[in-house]
């Protein structure tokens, strides 16, 4: 019998997508390419964790920089040192035996990655329900989006297609490095003719 973490976890299907574009009154071609750029369209690791990127810097400003010291690889002022996919969760282990809370809420979550931080704008009433659901499913990630978008203003962006807008609000004001918004504009296009 399989263990938890190599069981599947449920994806999103088309009813899933519909029902959040009729929830932000937008395309579903715009959330698709949201989840594209975000998670390269996958929710979950083949081991059925959660795709996670944990942010060293944000964990150094939650601590007030107090393991920068002791543990740079997971408590650093200069954002980085990233490593692999499956590498994140040894990265937020490390990170929560140093403080928990800072720990969970300075990674970015599930098929839209959503920072931790957020889990109240996101839906949730606590850090670790916001938690519990990033492990259950797809479509739990899909919904805190939904919440999320709405709880910060975002869903004109979303719906207008203002994919720089979108971008600085939705990654912060550095996502031209990334081209954040160039991206959220291919995958929308690449989307919107299926």
């Amino acid at each position: 019998m399989p263990n938890k973490h190599t069981m599947s976890k449920p994806v999103l299907t088309e009813k899933d997508y519909k029902d959040a574009a009729k929830m932000l009154d937008a395309e579903v071609a715009a959330i698709k390419a949201v989840a594209e750029i975000e998670s390269a369209g996958n929710g979950f690791l083949q081991s059925g964790e959660p795709k996670l990127l944990f942010e060293r810097h944000i964990f150094s400003k939650r601590t007030g920089g107090l393991f920068d010291g002791s543990h740079p690889n997971v408590s650093n002022r200069v954002p980085g040192g990233y490593g692999t996919a499956g590498n994140q969760h040894k990265r937020l282990q490390e990170a929560v035996t140093l403080n928990r809370d800072a720990a969970l809420m300075s990674a970015s979550w599930g098929k839209f990655q959503i920072m931790g931080f957020n889990y109240a704008l996101a839906g949730f009433n606590t850090l670790q329900e916001f938690v519990n659901a990033m492990y259950r499913s797809e479509r739990e990630h899909l919904l805190a989006f939904v919440n999320y978008i709405k709880n910060v203003s975002l869903d004109d962006e979303l719906r207008e297609h203002r994919w720089a807008d979108f971008a600085r609000k939705y990654n912060g004001p550095e996502y031209r490095k990334n081209k954040y918004d160039t991206k959220l504009k291919g995958a929308y296009n690449k989307f919107a003719v299926v």
